[in-house]
């Protein structure tokens, strides 16, 4: 199997990093009611920016591209962070809105002559597919500065491959979290869970109130790849994880099952899930969120299981996050509580200064917080400033993904080869989907799942 240098391959409990965030959380929610023919020829002249102490060439006359998947505020809040960029050095910066899988985007770019300078790759499965095409370039000495300045080792880990730092990781997700309608556990009586068997004690007494429990976006493979994740690393625990990740154990083996057989008592309910399996496999992942928060008292789910992101879409309703939108950590299914993380990654196509300096800016404190302020966006940066994020809930998520440094685990799928782990229609997103769809065929699918595993891998 290819070596993957860039995995996180700590072996620390995750057991400190959830019993944080879940102090933090309830803390939190009491308290809130190119290249060089691109760059132009400009001479490099230092330009500072009031309180910052991130330096960054001028770059008048450089036009640069960037790519990724953002759609919507995200995609809006992340250009406020390019403006920004190009006030400081005078660089123009295009936004390129990129389809998923984006490494087939890029491929189509990149054949036609016309790739990104920097592209945003959403997973470190991608970042080592980018680096076998040898379309990523290293990172520069400034920009591998900043990054060392201000990332845990783990963080910096997973932008290298093969002892070369390619990518800057702009973007992180805690992905272990369950967002519910305050109003709806009011009416209920239900409380907030700490174990998979109160979970399901909750969704009950959710049911028995007459709202459904669970509102899941199946027509989006990747959050039901994100589902078995918390299920599968409490469960089976780190060790188990990181051979999954790997491919260095089946998904045949005993632990998927169980992993499995788990999701079913929620998956497998029809009355627990927003419009049984065939409704929730045409519910788009924005749309999950809308329903939890929409409707009174009389939403059409109680419960949306998704990370800090989640906040990017209840703001499109007349929910408030901490008081009509509370969150609580992934119950712990094993003997301790998940805590997965994602993240999107600034990855250079096209070498030159322009493109360089923007990868520097990005691994700085000053690009990360402009968009903290926006809400909707957790940063692995350790030097961002926690009054940055605009409130609460989402300052004490970042806060207890710093706190956690490398106890922690990077998504599974975006671990994988992006044939497996990040395709819509194709591999665990689609084997995922269908055992929604089926819950009782788990051999079934941890058959379909190493197959398709063995084949994305190469072995």
């Amino acid at each position: 199997m290819r070596s993957r240098s860039h995995t996180i391959r700590t072996r620390r409990t995750v057991k400190t990093a959830a019993t944080l965030l879940a102090g933090a959380l309830a803390l939190s929610l009491t308290a809130c009611g190119g290249d060089d023919d691109k760059s132009g020829g400009s001479e490099s002249s230092p330009s500072k920016e009031t309180g910052s102490t991130l330096t960054l060439p001028k770059l008048n006359g450089t036009t640069l591209e960037v790519a990724a998947v953002w759609t919507g505020p995200e995609q809006a809040n992340f250009k406020k962070v390019l403006a920004e960029f190009e006030k400081r050095t005078g660089a123009k910066v295009t936004f390129v809105p990129a389809q998923d899988p984006i490494i087939n985007f890029l491929g189509s770019k990149i054949a036609g002559g016309q790739p990104p300078d920097v592209a945003m790759l959403p997973q470190p499965g991608a970042i080592q597919q980018a680096v076998d095409k040898k379309w990523a370039k290293p990172l520069g000495a400034e920009a591998k500065a900043e990054l060392a300045k201000n990332y845990s080792q783990g963080w910096q880990d997973l932008g290298t491959v093969d002892g070369t730092q390619y990518a800057v990781y702009y973007k992180a997700a805690n992905k272990s979290l369950i967002w519910y309608n305050a109003k709806v556990f009011e009416n209920a009586g239900a409380s907030e869970p700490k174990t998979w068997d109160e979970l399901l004690t909750t969704a009950q007494t959710v049911y028995d109130s007459g709202v459904t429990p669970f509102s899941i976006p199946g027509a989006d493979g990747w959050p039901l790849t994100d589902w078995f994740e918390n299920v599968y690393l409490s469960q089976a625990g780190p060790e188990k994880y990181d051979q999954l990740a790997k491919h260095e154990i089946k998904w045949t083996d005993p632990s998927v099952k169980e992993a499995l057989t788990t999701l079913a008592q929620i998956w497998g309910k029809k009355d627990y899930v927003a419009g049984g399996a065939d409704g929730a496999l045409q519910t788009q992942f924005p749309n999950a969120v809308t329903q939890t928060f929409t409707g009174g008292d009389q939403p059409k789910a109680a419960m949306v299981y998704e990370g800090d992101f989640v906040q990017v879409n209840i703001a499109q309703t007349e929910a408030k996050v901490g008081t009509d939108a509370k969150v609580f950590p992934f119950p712990a299914v094993g003997d301790t509580a998940p805590v997965v993380s994602g993240g999107d990654a600034a990855v250079i196509l096209e070498d030159s200064k322009g493109a360089q300096a923007l990868a520097t800016f990005l691994a700085s404190p000053d690009a990360a917080e402009i968009q903290a302020k926006l809400g909707g966006y957790l940063s692995p940066n350790k030097n961002v400033d926690p009054a940055a994020y605009p409130n609460d809930v989402q300052r004490t998520i970042a806060e207890a993904l710093i706190e956690a440094g490398d106890d922690f685990r990077f998504d599974m799928s975006d671990q994988a080869p992006q044939a497996f782990g990040g395709t819509p229609g194709k591999g665990e997103w689609k084997d995922l989907q269908d055992f929604l769809k089926n819950p009782t065929d788990v051999a079934g699918t941890q058959a379909k799942l190493e197959s398709d595993a063995a084949t994305a891998y190469g072995n």
